[in-house]
């Protein structure tokens, strides 16, 4: 699937601008022990399990926001093309890394299993632009509705890690 596929209209976008080179940008994305120190939401605590940065390869993680209260996520890797291009489907997951329903009972029987995402990295002035959009794959009508309906709390989401990306980026 490219991003020609996903329907423009049911498309998430964030555009967010760093402060910084792309080069640096797209390690924070690729590195294992960078990408540990500001993925997920704020306030929450990740865990690698597995990382294999390739075409096909797998990122497995959990998130604890509390002791005792971990839920999982993974990333499948699709097309990579250093320093500007990324693709992923990304979905929630149980510990062993295999796909599941959203954990949030108000919308887990609702929510797309996967969802494939498309980063653009772009340079200028020494600065980077991140375009993310993304799609739920092989969704029913209810699952884009649910999708389509999330689009603000995605924003607050994507937009916690992306300030924490930009706080990992100014130290390093």
């Amino acid at each position: 699937m490219t991003a020609a596929d996903i329907q423009q209209d049911q498309d998430f976008v964030i555009t967010r601008t760093f402060n910084a080179p792309r080069e640096k940008v797209w390690r924070a994305w690729s590195d294992t022990n960078q990408l540990a120190q500001w993925w997920g939401p704020k306030g929450c605590t990740i865990r690698v399990i597995k990382h294999d940065f390739r075409p096909g390869g797998l990122f497995h993680y959990s998130m604890q926001f509390q002791p005792g209260q971990e839920m999982w996520g993974r990333f499948i890797y699709g097309p990579i093309s250093a320093p500007e291009h990324l693709e992923f489907i990304n979905s929630f997951s149980d510990p062993q890394g295999g796909v599941t329903r959203a954990p949030f009972p108000q919308i887990g029987e609702t929510w797309p299993l996967e969802v494939h995402n498309v980063m653009k990295l772009t340079e200028d002035g020494g600065k980077t632009v991140l375009t993310l959009r993304g799609g739920p794959i092989n969704a029913t009508s209810t699952e884009m509705k649910t999708y389509v309906s999330m689009f603000d709390s995605m924003r607050q989401g994507f937009g916690g890690s992306f300030d924490q990306l930009d706080a990992f980026l100014s130290k390093h």
